[in-house]
């Protein structure tokens, strides 16, 4: 099952610098990054107005607990916002990309490393 998760950084290069390894390990078929949103949150009982870049990452459910890991490893915050939903429908074709782009252990053209 395709699974989209959703997380914010307010740093643009580490964002950038994220969504290169959740791809280049094949944790993440793709990530967009969003810049310029707005978050309003309670943070030691101070509600904060913070400018962050959304990052919408692409993955399968059984790569999931893995990209979880990940980002949790790589992301600088101490709880960083990181949500899961799963892809009820979509483009087969594309549906399919996503399933084949996170495969460990092969090429985008389905041969192995």
């Amino acid at each position: 099952m395709v699974k989209i998760l959703l997380t914010t950084i307010d740093d643009t290069d580490k964002a950038h610098s994220i969504a290169n390894r959740l791809v280049s390990e094949r944790l993440a078929a793709c990530v967009n990054i969003i810049p310029k949103v707005t978050a309003v949150y309670k943070w030691d009982d101070v509600v904060e107005n913070t400018v962050e870049n959304l990052l919408i990452i692409k993955t399968t459910s059984d790569r999931e607990e893995s990209l979880i890991a990940r980002v949790e490893s790589l992301h600088p915050y101490d709880i960083p916002e990181l949500v899961s939903c799963a892809v009820d429908g979509g483009l087969e074709r594309y549906l399919n990309w996503v399933i084949q782009e996170t495969r460990p252990g092969k090429e985008s053209n389905g041969q192995e490393l």
